[in-house]
């Protein structure tokens, strides 16, 4: 089983944040889950909801302000004092800080309540310069997102990411040529697993922090597990049957 951080270790860091991707290689994740939005000028950075004012100290929508203006907010005091001044990376941030580190990724396109232009040719690009395409899963709600990379590789793995019950998903995963299906963890059953296996799909499941949802999560063979404490998934791991 594949465990990624969720925005990072971010039980214990800001969300989406340098520190908190640090502290999730130090945890020994196997990947990072991160959010990309674009600015008001087309920068690619890693933020999770559409408005600042949760995680930083901004306010308004990200794509109305330019990345010199993004950098200037705080993006770490809410989380604890000692991240004050913490900024918003970019893409460019996290995939240069991986080089070295080679942890697998998976980028959720923020395009399922404003339709970013260019956002998915942005993130190809720079998956492209910095040589990840064949280590990261692109996943979304919006299944035109997925359909329009497909155009462009073979060699990206694309999930359909869901928070709805739903006996069709696995036909309709099949249908938008998806590699695998990202439920919420209430979701997850025997059932869908092994249909989704019998269609060469794998099932991974988000946000999954309890113990005993983690070790159901194992047990019933999930190939992935998005969770804010990656620390504990991976003590679990190495304990679980």
């Amino acid at each position: 089983m594949i465990i990624y951080a969720h925005r990072g270790a971010s039980k214990h860091a800001p969300e989406n944040t340098m520190p908190a991707f640090d502290l999730a290689y130090k945890h020994e994740a196997d990947g990072i889950e991160t959010d990309v939005q674009l600015t008001k000028d087309g920068v690619a950075v890693l933020i999770h909801d559409e408005k600042l004012q949760r995680t930083t100290n901004g306010y308004g929508f990200v794509k109305d302000y330019t990345y010199d203006e993004l950098i200037q907010l705080d993006a770490g005091s809410w989380k604890s004092p000692k991240f004050t001044n913490t900024v918003i990376p970019t893409l460019e941030d996290l995939l240069r800080w991986n080089q070295d580190k080679q942890l697998k990724l998976n980028i959720e396109l923020k395009n399922n309540v404003i339709a970013y232009s260019g956002l998915e040719k942005t993130v190809y690009q720079l998956l492209q310069k910095y040589s990840m395409v064949k280590q990261t899963v692109i996943s979304s709600f919006n299944h035109d997102s997925i359909a329009k990379l497909k155009q462009w590789s073979n060699e990206l793995d694309y999930a359909f990411l869901t928070s709805k019950r739903d006996r069709n998903l696995v036909p309709f995963a099949q249908s938008i040529h998806a590699a695998g299906i990202h439920i919420q963890n209430r979701l997850l059953s025997n059932r869908l697993v092994a249909e989704a296996q019998q269609h060469n799909l794998y099932v991974a499941v988000y946000t999954v922090n309890l113990p005993l949802s983690i070790k159901r999560a194992i047990r019933m063979k999930c190939h992935a597990m998005f969770t804010d404490i990656p620390k504990l998934a991976v003590d679990l791991r190495k304990n679980t049957r």
